[in-house]
């Protein structure tokens, strides 16, 4: 038996996809503890693992980050990127490790499972502390020639000149772009004894890298890391007790394209995407459910289209079966619930990590980027008659869907961190996933 802890921001998105992980290490006989804010102590203990609360570290509020974080609303975009790194996760580093040190002393953990903004785990590793594991919660965000910095929302690109650029990019990245998150990374780390080090995106570990997608939605880089594991996705279940609203029959026994609009849990302003979508799909001939919507008024409408629903909550894994088109902000899990069913994707956001996870659904052709968080409603109308109407987005979307079907997430990544644990070395993919060699794109 092994012992292990888990480490996450006080954010839904970074907490729900360890769940899965959690349980199953607890269900094979490890004993984990997991540390993270105090409103996801009741998710954390239903998942078998010990609760370890924020000590020194700031603990708050996702569902309004804004409040959280004074000025954060005065940002968008790039902007609100960089501000996020800073003052979410770069000033973080050291409370987080110092409460990383107070738990190590009551609970001597085999090894740390950590998010990939948790760069506390990287120093409490220079520190003394165990080898640590990143379990992602997003697109890979690592480092490569052949890739722009993670978050510029940037195509990739192998060619020279592609290179020469991605080079460039990233050297003006850590010095310019990302220059305050730099410091602060630096000032955190300098506080802890440590060497400064530049910020060059999420944090990499020398150990062990759980992706949890598979190598066809991702850019193919040819200076991939070997301990980056890809591990098909982390799906929530469904929640116990859920009760289909009464409209549901409309989506059993649907008579047209379903299309399922999410707004996300972050960049939650329904009025950015979802009632543009609404707007533009009220005229077609199709059936829109709107999940995630607390209320028609906050779409700014007084009345729903009459093939139109909304719901506050419902959950995907009941619904994305049926769908023929998914339209989202591009959170992660999302995409992803959305291609386990074979769904094509029109993607529209520019906040957090949604520029890359909207460039990898055009790369990998499995829909289409709208590049903006406010698209108009001609511009959603048009973009789903193109996904409805085009069968390779449906099929290029299915063979994705095969390939992540090959895989059981929980028992590949529990595998992978036992070995972590007993070795405390490098544990490595051979052979190393290979990738379709892509169109040389400048």
């Amino acid at each position: 038996m092994a012992r292990i802890l888990f480490a996450s921001q006080p954010i839904t998105g970074h907490v729900l996809p360890g769940l899965p992980i959690v349980r199953k290490l607890v269900e094979r006989g490890h004993e984990v503890r997991w540390y993270t804010g105090k409103k996801f102590r009741q998710k954390v203990e239903a998942a078998g693992a010990g609760f370890e609360p924020y000590r020194t570290a700031y603990d708050y509020d996702d569902s309004d980050h804004d409040a959280a974080f004074p000025g954060r609303d005065a940002y968008e975009g790039l902007a609100r990127i960089k501000f996020d790194f800073v003052h979410i996760f770069g000033k973080q580093v050291g409370p987080q490790c110092r409460d990383f040190e107070a738990i190590l002393r009551e609970f001597p953990a085999d090894a740390l499972v950590a998010d990939p903004t948790m760069f506390a785990a990287e120093a409490l590793a220079e520190r003394g502390g165990p080898p640590f594991a990143v379990f992602s919660i997003s697109a890979l965000a690592i480092k490569s020639r052949d890739t722009a910095p993670f978050g510029l929302g940037l195509l990739p690109s192998r060619t020279p000149l592609g290179r020469l650029r991605n080079r460039l990019l990233q050297r003006l990245a850590s010095d310019v772009i990302f220059k305050d998150t730099s410091a602060e990374l630096a000032r955190q780390r300098v506080g802890l004894g440590l060497s400064p080090q530049k910020f060059e995106g999420g944090l990499r570990s020398p150990y062990l890298h759980l992706q949890p997608t598979v190598p066809g939605f991702e850019f193919p880089l040819s200076d991939l890391p070997p301990q980056v594991h890809f591990i098909g996705p982390l799906l929530p279940d469904a929640p116990d007790g859920f009760t289909p609203p009464p409209w549901w029959g409309e989506v059993e026994n649907k008579r047209r394209p379903l299309v399922v609009l999410t707004q996300g849990t972050v960049a939650n302003d329904v009025r950015e995407l979802m009632a543009p979508a609404i707007r533009g799909l009220a005229g077609e001939d199709v059936s829109v459910i709107a999940a995630g919507v607390p209320s028609v008024a906050a779409l700014g409408l007084d009345v729903l289209p009459a093939n139109a629903r909304a719901e506050a909550f419902v959950p995907f894994k009941p619904l994305l079966p049926h769908a023929d088109a998914y339209v989202t902000n591009g959170g992660y899990g999302g995409v992803h619930y959305a291609l386990a069913n074979g769904v094509p994707i029109v993607s529209g956001g520019t906040t957090e990590d949604k520029a890359e996870i909207g460039n990898r659904v055009a790369y990998s052709g499995v829909g289409i980027n709208l590049k903006t968080n406010r698209p108009t409603p001609e511009q959603v109308r048009a973009a789903v008659r193109r996904v409805l109407d085009t069968p390779d987005y449906r099929q290029k979307a299915r063979r994705l869907q095969a390939e992540l079907a090959e895989h059981d997430a929980p028992t590949e990544a529990a595998t992978l961190i036992e070995t972590l644990a007993a070795t405390r070395q490098p544990v490595l993919a051979y052979p190393r996933p290979v990738h379709a060699e892509p169109a040389l794109a400048a």
